[in-house]
């Protein structure tokens, strides 16, 4: 089998990273171990309190965004918020659209690009399209690459702040003022903040400026931090202390009942709980919805849903964006097929980065594309589309990364070598975006291939699944469930607890028609388990005897709560 079909999976288990010291009895010996797998020693490494937030004050360019932003709300000038098509950006867009006006921004507005008609970030085309002009406009998750944007800005008298995580290309935008962690010589600790952050980060910095401590009409704006973590959440940035601090914080105000209108009406569309609701949850039921706007219509609608305080309208727009994922969905599996075909064509290639572009495909669904295909070949993957139905002689393309190949400096490197080749990119280690013309595509293709094939070694192509090891006999509890469930937030680099054993098959049944339920035997003790795992049914029964990887987790029928084991990854024991 050639290099681009996918490696066997490997299972392999996660060693301590430390000594666990001064937990109370309450926590569960294996979460005690699954916390140290993760770099987690002690209680107060979870103390997930705002207090513990870092300093805005550390973050670089704070000042001079603060000190624009005081003249902007002193001087009443109209003031526009350049955000982002993805949910990130949509829920900074509302972050700052909200934390703006509770620090006194009477005149604002926002501008959320057309990927289609617009581009990404603060183009040309988007400032062209600002009748009349602001005074001043705050990008949101965008802006580090927006030089030509930023160019025509202040070529029409408008000052710019950037707020952006994006890393920084050679050049950076002539901007008045410019937010961004990822700054070379940025010394604020955490690099992970996502769009969303930065903005809640730059909104606790003017307050602190127009509101010192102790002031009685000091505005709170822990009111937006559900929006913060749904943004960071969605945007799969690290869950570092700090992040998880944010994630946490915003979780408890949803489960109390505290969210905004638009992200109650998501997770009810959802099918969620509120009051029940993890991180995961964001992540694959109310991130996608608001998206999925961006990828195929206008992420206007998600950012209204996200701004409105009228439960009724919150419904009517969730309901909305319930309709276009679906759409979007639909068109991914049509897309995926399509991809998985054109791979297994590749198979005399020997590829390992991986190009794939196909006329009829939907620019707003290639980053999809590439995620699942990286999933399931473990290679890099750009996947490329046309820019617009009108537009075929450019295309857009969505990069998606295994861990060990920082893909936007993959692409950086054939930006050196093959000068014009690529038009636009920009990204992170392990996602990008770029553009380039159609005829160029062969070209790009082989040149992506020729430094994957330099740069990763033999050993990044093996797909290993991580688990944190065995459950002891009797562990898979309730009461050790619901414990796990709520010690996060889980999500990127800070991974949900996953384990493996093996188990006796002893029955099992298919659901719907991909589905499967089944009933485990544990040989050490005799107990069974009700498990499923999704989208496993292939045609033939599982192993009589097999080795599963699987997340401990709670089954709710009818209001009554079991553990369940939710399979991950199967194979003969």
């Amino acid at each position: 089998m050639s290099a681009v079909a996918s490696s066997p999976l490997q299972l392999r288990r996660r060693a301590s990273l430390g000594e666990a010291s001064g937990w109370p009895d309450s926590v569960h010996p294996v979460l005690q171990r699954i916390y140290a797998a993760r770099g987690v020693f002690g209680p107060e490494q979870v103390e997930h309190r705002l207090a513990r937030l870092l300093s805005p004050q550390m973050l670089g360019g704070m000042e001079q965004a603060v000190d624009l932003l005081v003249q902007a709300i002193e001087g009443d000038w109209s003031i526009l918020i350049a955000g982002d098509y993805d949910c990130d950006g949509a829920t900074g867009t509302a972050v700052a659209m909200r934390g703006l006006r509770l620090l006194g921004a009477r005149h604002l507005g926002y501008a959320v690009p057309n990927r289609f008609i617009h581009g990404y970030g603060l183009s040309p085309a988007l400032v062209a399209s600002l009748q009349p002009s602001p005074q001043l406009i705050v990008t949101v998750d965008n802006g580090v690459a927006s030089v030509a944007g930023v160019a025509a800005a202040k070529a029409r008298g408008i000052r710019v702040i950037v707020t952006d995580h994006h890393l920084p290309g050679e050049q950076l935008p002539d901007c008045d003022a410019m937010v961004n962690p990822n700054l070379a010589g940025d010394g604020f600790p955490s690099k992970a903040l996502a769009g969303v952050g930065v903005m809640f980060y730059l909104l606790l910095a003017l307050r602190a400026r127009l509101f010192p401590a102790g002031s009685p009409a000091r505005p709170d704006l822990s009111g937006l931090l559900d929006l913060v973590a749904l943004g960071t959440v969605a945007d799969l940035v690290p869950l570092d202390f700090n992040n998880r601090v944010l994630v946490a914080a915003g979780l408890q105000r949803i489960r109390s009942g505290q969210a905004c209108a638009g992200i109650t009406a998501l997770v009810e569309s959802g099918k969620r709980s509120l009051a029940t609701l993890c991180a995961s949850d964001l992540g694959f039921a109310v991130g996608p919805r608001l998206n999925a706007a961006g990828r195929l219509e206008d992420m206007r609608l998600g950012v209204e849903c996200l701004l409105t305080d009228d439960v009724g309208q919150a419904r009517r727009h969730a309901e909305e964006l319930s309709a276009i994922n679906q759409e979007r969905r639909d068109l991914q599996a049509s897309m995926v097929a399509e991809a998985e075909v054109m791979a297994a064509n590749m198979a005399h290639t020997d590829a390992i980065g991986v190009a794939l572009y196909e006329p009829s495909w939907h620019a707003g669904v290639v980053g999809l594309v590439a995620s699942k295909l990286k999933d399931r070949l473990h290679r890099p993957v750009i996947a490329f589309a046309p820019a617009s139905e009108e537009n075929i002689d450019d295309l857009r393309g969505s990069a998606r990364s295994i861990a060990g190949f920082h893909i936007r400096d993959a692409l950086a490197v054939i930006d050196a070598r093959h000068p014009g080749l690529i038009e636009r990119f920009g990204g992170h280690a392990m996602a990008a975006g770029l553009s380039l013309k159609t005829c160029d595509y062969p070209r790009f293709a082989a040149a992506f291939d020729a430094v994957a094939q330099e740069l990763i070694d033999a050993e990044r192509l093996q797909a290993v699944l991580f688990t944190d090891g065995g459950l002891p006999p009797g562990a898979a509890s309730l009461a050790l469930a619901r414990q796990l469930r709520h010690a996060g937030p889980w999500g990127q680099a800070f991974p949900e607890p996953l384990f493996d054993d093996v188990f006796e098959c002893i029955s099992w049944k298919v659901m719907g028609e991909r589905h499967l339920r089944l009933q485990l035997r544990d040989p050490r003790d005799g107990a069974q388990h009700d498990a499923v795992m999704f989208n496993a049914y292939h045609g033939h029964p599982p192993p009589t005897s097999l080795r599963a990887a699987y997340e401990l987790t709670i089954n709710d029928w009818q209001g009554r709560e079991s553990p369940r084991l939710l399979l991950r990854h199967i194979e003969p024991a």
